[in-house]
This record gives C-alpha cells, structure tokens and sequence, in this order.
C-alpha cells in the first residue's frame, strides 16, 4: 500500500510538472505571438502605412512666433529713405527720394535701389546689381497705417509676401510708412500660402508639394528636399493619423515638423519648431483644411 501510495504521488507530481511546463509554453508562446503583432503593427506602420496627408489642403489658420523677430525700420533723411531691415534678412540702405537710382553698398543680392512713391500709401523699390533689375518689392499700407504688406517679386522665383505691424516710431504725416514695424508671422503665412498638395508617388513613398518639396518613405532613411533652407527630411509614421518629420542642414538637426489629421480625414494641423541659419528660434502651429 505504501508503495501505491508513492507511486500515485510521483504520478501527480509528473502531471503537475507536465502541465506547469505546458503553461509556461503557451504563456511564453502567447507573449511571442503579442510581440510579434505588436512589430508586425509597427513596422506596418513605418514601411507601408499610408499616409494620412494624402490630399490638398488649404490654410485656414496659422499661429507663428520667434524670438529675435525680423524687424524693419524706415526713417526720413534729407533727400531720401533711410532703410534698415534686421533678423533673418538683413538690409541697409538710403533711396532717394526723387526716383532716381541709388548706391546701395554692403548688401547681397543688390547695390544699387530706386525708390518711386505710387500715391500715398503705395511704393515701389527697386533692387538692382551693377544695372541690371533683380527685384521689384511693391508695398502697401494699410488705410489705418498699422499695417505694411510687401510683395517681392523676382524672376524665376514665387512671389514672396510678408506683412508688417507697426510698432513704434513717430508717425510722419509727410511720408506714413515712417516708423517701426515687426513681421507678423501669422498673417504674412496666411497671405502666401498656396495649396498644399500631398499625394502617393505609385512606389510606396509620398509626395509632398507645398512651399518646399520632398518624396520620401516611413523607412528612417533621409531624403533630398527642395526650394528650401534645409537638406534633407527624414518621415515617420507613428500611428495611422500622425506624420512626424525631422529636417537636416549640413547633417544637424534644424526643423521638426507633426501633422496630426483628424479622425474625419478633413482637418490638418502641423505643429512646426526650427532653427534658422540665423540663429532665430521659430515656432508654428498651422491649420488645413481638405479641398
């Protein structure tokens, strides 16, 4: 009977082993198969997942700041427009007040500048080098005289518009764009934006045509960029309504960009921090909607 005993105990302790063991292969088995879906779901994500931009897309808000802000100072000398233009362009110089030409000495791009006043709140400067026109910058102030826009065009270049906020400086009732003025981000965005255009290149990768350009996929690997200050764009697709991309210059780090579409598919924010080649910090967060 003792024996009996014995065996049937070192049977269940067997079976006990036998089934312990058994647990921990499916328990184990069960945490490989999760970790494999949860691989699987992402690298879906990163190489093949589609992206939630695709589409055209219009500007229909746009929040903008940075530090250091581009600022322009226009003051009245004898005979002539005293213009000094700091942050991320620089520009220094005097436009005679007669129409005639100018010398314009120090600054890239031009030396030479011709200043024709429209009517009272109208201008037109233009930028020339050694003779020859390099570009036309049309301005115009606003009724109220708190608001300059300028409109730079240049061949084989879009034209660029950046708004201005008056912002000190005494007004001059012989020459009202006298003053001090600051770049307003938000509204110079909003009146150069063109259509946002994003769509699939047919090969598993995205094209993006806005006011730079780029083609590239969710595979980390960085691609070239165009019409713009920096190198090159590497994409990520962190889950299906999300788009993060990191910009390079010269191999550094200087934009980062998150596209965050809504669950409808009709709305589009992008939430942008970069570091000019200036130095200057900027920070964005604009909003799209879907054609």
């Amino acid at each position: 009977m003792p024996f009996r005993i014995l065996q049937a105990s070192t049977t269940l302790v067997e079976s006990y082993r036998a089934l312990s063991l058994s647990a921990t292969y499916y328990v184990v088995l069960g945490d490989a198969i999760r970790t494999f879906l949860i691989l699987a779901l992402f690298f879906a994500f990163q190489s093949g997942g589609a992206d939630p931009r695709i589409g055209s897309w219009t500007l229909v808000s746009a929040q903008s700041s940075m530090d250091l802000a581009n600022r322009l100072s226009i003051t009245p000398v004898e005979n002539g427009t005293h213009v000094v233009m700091s942050g991320e362009t620089h520009l220094d110089f005097t436009a005679a007040t007669n129409g005639h030409q100018a010398p314009a000495p120090g600054n890239l791009g031009f030396n030479q500048i011709q200043l024709h006043r429209i009517d009272k709140h109208q201008a037109e400067v233009r930028e020339m080098k050694d003779g020859a026109l390099v570009a036309t910058v049309r301005e115009k102030l606003s009724n109220t005289g708190t608001e300059l826009t300028s409109t730079t065009v240049s061949a084989g270049h879009p034209s660029q518009i950046t708004v201005w906020t008056r912002t000190g400086g005494t007004k001059d009732p012989k020459d009202p764009f006298a003053g001090d003025w600051t770049q307003d981000l938000g509204k110079t965005r909003m009146r150069q934006a063109s259509p946002l255009k994003i769509e699939a290149d047919g090969s598993g990768g995205t094209r993006f045509l806005g006011d730079y350009s780029y083609t590239a996929r969710f595979d980390g690997k960085p691609y070239n960029v165009t019409n713009s200050r920096n190198d090159t764009v590497t994409v990520a697709l962190p889950d299906p309504h999300t788009v993060e991309a990191t910009f390079r210059r010269d191999s550094q780090v200087t934009q980062k960009e998150r596209w965050q579409v809504s669950a409808d598919g009709q709305q589009m924010t992008l939430s942008t921090t970069a570091t000019l080649e200036t130095g200057q910090h900027l920070t964005e967060k604009l909003t799209f909607k879907k054609q």
